[in-house]
């Protein structure tokens, strides 16, 4: 009788603990990146009731939910993001729910920590926007020039050429065209002026009786001067002796158009991403794009045996055999921008081991209680009642 008290008593404390299990479970269902636990019951001795002999972290994923922001990402498979913390320790997570803080570095937004990249030497690094804030000026070099320039019209003019110095400012300039045709035939004029109206350039352009360009009129060579400094851009017009480019064939009107090749101002950040393989992507405007720094990720011999501090970062990844790694290699998942992935709990399970638990609470106090009144009826009946 007192050996079925004290189980039944056993029994209360288990289930007990496996509540306070479940509880935090349900608490923590819309915490991203948060597992759920299991407790595990086991038998004491012979006939000595029972007790809670560990817990276990379910593995399986939570579900993914898109949220739009670029710097929010989520594993499609094995793999943690590594952080770390102001004195230089790791923490591990599946809650890619980080910003970049005013220093650049890209945080968890929760803990602060620093969200860590993996280098191509196997050196964790911070991950940081200062290399990549800004794409620095290019010079303009060349203006491409195509369409048609009409034997029959006296004078093109092409207004609004935007070209580039080295310091990315921009310089407008105007380019006309003069039929030559009473000096040479078949050859046009060229003038370049710039936004002041001063000439900066000049040449010819020939073609023959066909209407390509002849060998050696294919381009013109600027030097202009900035600042002091002096730059030189080609006009292109086309390959001399093909069709390609520029042309002065009869009959047809001026459609001759001009644009200018490359060159740019200082360029800022326009767009952030992460691509699946973990690789932060940055874009400057519509045409130019740079690669980051790559992700590091973190997996572990043994996933169920780790534990959650916080609901969000492995507390013991110190105690297990780990290895680190980029997305979509050595067995690591990938990666998903923009992306978080929520809990794995499910509460239509968390409520059927509730009602387990309740049962198994009942049934133990009942235990307690039939126990008891035995007990009492022993005692009285020692006592002659």
């Amino acid at each position: 009788m007192f050996q079925a008290l004290f189980n039944s008593l056993s029994g209360l404390f288990g289930f007990s603990r496996s509540l306070d299990t479940v509880s935090n479970n349900i608490a923590n269902m819309n915490t991203p990146g948060f597992r759920g636990r299991d407790s595990f019951f086991e038998n004491v001795g012979r006939q000595h009731g029972t007790r809670i002999a560990g817990e276990g972290l379910r593995t399986s994923p939570g579900d993914m939910r898109q949220t739009g922001n670029p710097t929010d990402v989520a594993m499609d498979g094995t793999g943690f993001f590594v952080l770390r913390d102001g004195s230089g320790q790791l923490h591990y997570t599946r809650a890619g729910q980080f910003m970049f803080d005013d220093d650049g570095f890209l945080i968890d937004s929760v803990s602060r920590f620093q969200v860590m990249a993996l280098d191509t030497a196997g050196n964790l690094l911070p991950i940081s926007l200062e290399a990549y804030r800004t794409l620095p000026a290019e010079p303009s070099t060349r203006i491409n020039f195509s369409g048609n320039l009409s034997p029959a019209e006296s004078t093109q003019k092409i207004e609004g050429l935007t070209i580039y110095d080295a310091t990315g400012k921009s310089h407008a300039f105007k380019v006309s065209f003069t039929n030559n045709k009473d000096v040479t035939p078949n050859s046009f004029l060229v003038k370049v002026t710039d936004e002041n109206g001063a000439e900066v350039g000049s040449g010819e352009l020939r073609f023959s009786v066909s209407g390509a360009l002849e060998a050696g009129y294919g381009s013109i060579p600027l030097s202009l001067q900035f600042g002091g400094v002096s730059q030189s851009v080609e006009l292109s017009f086309g390959t001399p002796g093909t069709f390609q480019g520029t042309t002065s064939l009869a009959g047809l009107s001026n459609t001759v158009a001009g644009t200018v090749a490359d060159g740019r101002s200082v360029l800022g950040i326009t767009e952030i991403s992460f691509d699946e393989k973990g690789v932060l992507r940055f874009s400057y405007g519509s045409r130019e794009k740079r690669e980051g720094q790559r992700l590091a990720l973190a997996s572990f011999a043994s996933e169920s045996t780790l534990d959650l501090n916080g609901g969000r970062l492995i507390s013991n990844a110190d105690a297990q055999r780990k290895s680190l790694g980029h997305a979509m290699s050595a067995g690591l998942g990938k990666v998903m921008g923009g992306t978080l992935e929520m809990s794995n709990i499910d509460l239509t399970q968390e409520f059927a081991d509730m009602l387990i638990i309740q049962r198994g609470y009942q049934a133990s106090s009942r235990v307690m209680t039939v126990s008891n009144e035995m007990i009492e009826q022993l005692y009285n009946s020692t006592r002659g009642g």
